[in-house]
């Protein structure tokens, strides 16, 4: 069992990398921010650095301590029936369920649930959560060896019963593990994407596929629409490996409900605000207004790492050689009693107005880097699509794209996922042939880990 000890309190910095200079009638402002917490978490690793080139802008960033809360955590374990097929699929269920129950820190609040076309609480029951600790733990497991795989899926039964069990805590960290091996047969969209937007906000969840007979947009939906991660277990004897590995993750958060700010003067337009790393994640439509030409952006939970964010802002025309704000950025923590939020660090974004073509005709390298990622991910999606639905020469010019935008990126891990896919003629020039046969596994991997970006190379 892993031995966790209260967690340390992280710190939070931000950095802004961007080209300043705009064109006479250049209105479009984009800057890449890293944002890095270190200083908390249990794991005791460093978090990625930030950029090792390409200098950042003059903008001060902010480094302020936080508070850190304690944590619930509810386990989604899909037990409907195609779930006993083959029977070592159920099997390995309980043994990855019960690891990450060993990976509780103690004094954590958690329960298990087991989901079909119902939702039904196994541990500790009641409507309440249970306190981690070795007794508990061991009860846990042992209500584990009591699910036995029947009925159909409704995964928005299961979310809803998360919801209510994390309600009744007071922890701020609050998290779902969530596993299904096949489709959402028993719900319609309609109702799950209902449940998604009732739970988003409330709490975090991470969605895993087991095997090869579920639905790839279902399992990243979840994820997406509650800041989780998403990913394929195409083989269940990988499932205990990868809960534990999840729920360290989760006992490494040591802050959560953190908003990313963005205030921009009178005249100035948002035209988007993503998340570029670790993954794609497009959170522009996620605002929430905070006052007068501010709005609010989710980003979850935090514990010791570093993520990026590509900000656009359109800005009104000015003449050359003036200069302005172009957005402030913040990280912020709401107050629970509904007093001003506390500022947990803050960066600039400028515009400068420049005659100088060389100037303001050059792209940051992260702006660059982050406008491919995103590009490699949407068109690895649409590739797939087009595939399915048998316009092979369309997938193949998308997914040639593809191969071009992993190759000059240095994105390995997709060029490998890619190359199961597709046989690489030229990688430079994106010429690739679509493979005759390609396996359920290969393609579902492929489309799943599509948003996972990587940094710039030094």
């Amino acid at each position: 069992m892993a031995n966790f000890s209260k967690p340390r309190v992280p710190r939070f910095s931000a950095e802004v990398y961007q080209n300043t200079h705009l064109p006479e009638g250049g209105r479009e402002v984009n800057a890449i921010v890293t944002v890095t917490a270190t200083g908390g978490g249990t794991t005791g690793e460093t978090p990625v650095p930030a950029f090792a080139s390409s200098s950042p802008s003059s903008s001060p960033s902010g480094s302020f301590p936080a508070a850190a809360p304690d944590a619930a955590v509810v386990i989604m374990v899909d037990s409907s029936g195609s779930m006993e097929y083959p029977p070592t699929k159920m099997r390995n269920a309980r043994d990855a369920t019960a690891a990450a129950i060993d990976t509780l820190r103690d004094g954590v609040a958690f329960a298990v649930v087991s989901g079909t076309h119902q939702a039904k609480e196994i541990y500790p029951g009641g409507g309440r959560l249970a306190v981690a600790d070795a007794t508990t733990r061991g009860q846990a497991k042992e209500a584990l060896r009591k699910i036995n795989a029947s009925g159909g899926t409704a995964i928005g039964t299961w979310l809803r019963l998360a919801d209510k069990l994390l309600a009744s805590s007071d922890a701020a960290i609050r998290h779902g593990i969530l596993l299904t091996d096949g489709r959402n047969e028993h719900e319609g969209p309609k109702e799950l994407l209902t449940t998604l937007e009732a739970c988003a906000g409330r709490f975090t969840c991470d969605a895993r596929g087991v095997g090869t007979d579920w639905e790839v947009k279902e399992v990243t939906g979840i994820a997406s629409a509650l800041l989780g991660t998403a990913d394929i277990v195409a083989d269940p004897a990988g499932l205990a490996a990868d809960f534990t590995g999840m729920m360290e993750s989760v006992m490494g958060k040591e802050i959560a409900d953190v908003s990313l700010r963005l205030w921009t003067p009178l005249g100035a337009e948002v035209r988007f605000v993503k998340q570029v790393a670790p993954t794609v994640e497009d959170l522009t439509g996620r605002r929430t207004e905070a006052g007068p030409r501010a709005g609010d952006y989710p980003t979850g939970s935090w514990g010791d790492e570093s993520r990026d964010y590509h900000v656009c802002v359109r800005v009104p025309n000015a003449e050359v050689g003036q200069e302005m704000l172009a957005a402030r950025v913040s990280l912020v923590l709401p107050a629970p009693d509904g007093s001003p939020p506390q500022v947990l660090a803050q960066g600039l974004v400028r515009a400068v107005w420049t005659d100088d073509l060389a100037a303001s005709t050059s792209i940051n390298a992260q702006v660059a880097h982050y406008t491919g990622q995103a590009e490699l991910a949407r068109v690895i999606q649409q590739g797939l699509e087009l595939r399915k639905s048998g316009d092979l020469d369309g997938a193949t010019a998308k997914l040639g794209r593809a191969v071009q935008l992993a190759s000059r990126s240095g994105n390995d891990d997709t060029a490998k996922l890619l190359a199961k896919v597709v046989d690489v003629v030229d990688a430079a020039a994106g010429t690739v042939r679509l493979k005759a046969k390609v396996s359920a596994e290969a393609q579902m991997t492929l489309e799943t880990r599509s948003t996972k970006t990587v940094r710039v190379k030094k």
